[in-house]
């Protein structure tokens, strides 16, 4: 029987950032399972058989408030990286979301250890799926693309891998190419200048998600430098492509990419990635490690597996209400 559901997230109708990017694609995947699906960004008192909230403290509000009109129907609420890695433990209001939820949904399995231990029992893990571009485009001959893909944010620690190309030897033939968008003035003038004073960068700004995996395929790497990730789409996307990662060694990382990958830095050495990235390029078997975990990681990201994992989660809740 379709169940109504409404997801409600923060981010505005539009936006391409992740938690509305997250929100609308399990708006299509529970509509594939046949339920009727709202996203909206506050709980609008309409009558639903299911809430799913995504971010504990960002949508608190819509949490209690569908809680005390519906005492017994299900609440999922799911849990982003600032909700894991900043809000908790001492957020009032990320810790009630936690409380008066039925299941805690997270990206990636590292995330049950930043939860209060009375609150992992609720925890699923559903990964986010990838449908890959049709055709495997086929990289450049005359560069070693690099691809650095999310919003200019602070958090992502943007312009990491700009910094770390500066450092590289003439012989490198590595050029980065950075997609997003810049949410701030000072990021679209930081990422215009870095431009102008660095000759292995370009900016190509927001993209359509269709554009962004087109130019992820034709990219020999993917570097993601973030301070925190509650467990970021864009490396399931790459490893679904089979590209290699180098990723800042932070919970949300390693929870997807395990403890073993080849390819961590500490968040912020600018050093340490650099001496990757000439790895990557010059040492052909550190390089096939790199795929390795890709490839190793990747049947995670498969739609099936996410519409099945959804599948099982709404069924143990149905008794509810």
């Amino acid at each position: 029987m379709p169940l109504r559901i409404q997801i409600v997230g923060p981010a505005a109708p539009g936006s391409r950032t992740g938690n509305r990017v997250t929100a609308q694609r399990w708006r299509n995947v529970l509509g594939s399972l046949g339920h009727n699906v709202r996203v909206t960004t506050a709980y609008d008192g309409r009558d639903v058989d299911l809430l799913i909230a995504l971010h504990a403290r960002k949508s608190a509000l819509a949490v209690r408030a569908f809680r005390k009109a519906h005492p017994t129907r299900p609440l999922i609420v799911a849990l982003t990286g600032t909700d894991l890695y900043r809000d908790l433990p001492k957020n009032r209001s990320a810790l009630c979301s936690l409380e008066l939820a039925d299941r805690l949904v997270l990206l990636q399995p590292a995330g049950r250890a930043a939860l209060p231990r009375e609150a992992r029992r609720k925890a699923r893990v559903i990964y986010q799926s990838v449908e890959p571009p049709k055709r495997r485009r086929t990289p450049v001959r005359d560069a070693f693309e690099v691809c650095v893909i999310g919003h200019l944010r602070s958090v992502k620690d943007p312009f990491r891998t700009a910094l770390a190309a500066r450092r590289l030897p003439d012989s490198s033939r590595i050029r980065v190419i950075q997609i997003g968008g810049a949410l701030q003035p000072r990021m679209e003038s930081r990422a215009r200048d870095e431009e102008q004073r660095n000759g292995r960068y370009q900016w190509i700004g927001e993209q359509s998600r269709a554009r962004t995996l087109h130019r992820l395929a034709r990219s020999r790497l993917m570097v993601i430098s973030s301070r925190m990730e509650g467990g970021a789409n864009v490396v399931g996307e790459a490893a679904t492509l089979g590209i290699p990662i180098l990723a800042s060694r932070v919970a949300g990382n390693v929870g997807l990419l395990g403890p073993r990958h080849p390819g961590y830095f500490e968040f912020g050495d600018t050093l340490a990635l650099r001496d990757l990235l000439i790895r990557a390029e010059t040492e052909p078997g550190f390089y096939r490690r790199l795929r390795q975990t890709s490839e190793r990681i990747a049947p995670l990201f498969r739609p099936a597996r996410e519409r099945r994992d959804w599948h099982s989660l709404l069924n143990t809740l149905r008794g509810k209400g």
